[in-house]
């Protein structure tokens, strides 16, 4: 997540720098930092980010689950922890999905996927 996206991120969940930065549990000088691109915003940050926004979105429209979007097949969907916890519409929050065929090895190379999937970019 960019500073650009994380500054979107908070104007659309219509919160200032303080009341952003207690959501995610970091101070207010992290929120500037992140806002300026001072600081890359870390993984685990962005994760909360993205559980925040979808919490608010899904209100608002129907996020479709990820394995219709992508047309999984039944044998793939049984072994994606997705499917198998039912959360196809926060299938970028959990590890060890299946997306482009196969389990990626590290948050940085899921999110590279994710990033271009209309599950998670619906909520920017």
């Amino acid at each position: 997540m960019d500073s650009s996206e994380f500054l979107k991120a908070r104007k659309v969940l219509d919160k200032t720098q303080k009341q952003v930065a207690e959501l995610l549990g970091i101070s207010i000088k992290a929120v500037h930092s992140y806002e300026q691109g001072w600081r890359k915003v870390p993984s685990h940050v962005e994760r909360q980010v993205f559980f925040l926004l979808s919490r608010t979105r899904a209100r608002e429209k129907i996020i479709k689950p990820c394995w219709v979007v992508k047309k999984c097949p039944p044998q793939r969907r049984k072994h994606c922890p997705a499917w198998e916890f039912q959360a196809g519409k926060l299938c970028w929050f959990i590890n060890g999905t299946i997306c482009e065929c196969k389990s990626q090895k590290n948050w940085q190379e899921k999110m590279k996927i994710c990033r271009s999937c209309e599950v998670l970019t619906d909520l920017l």
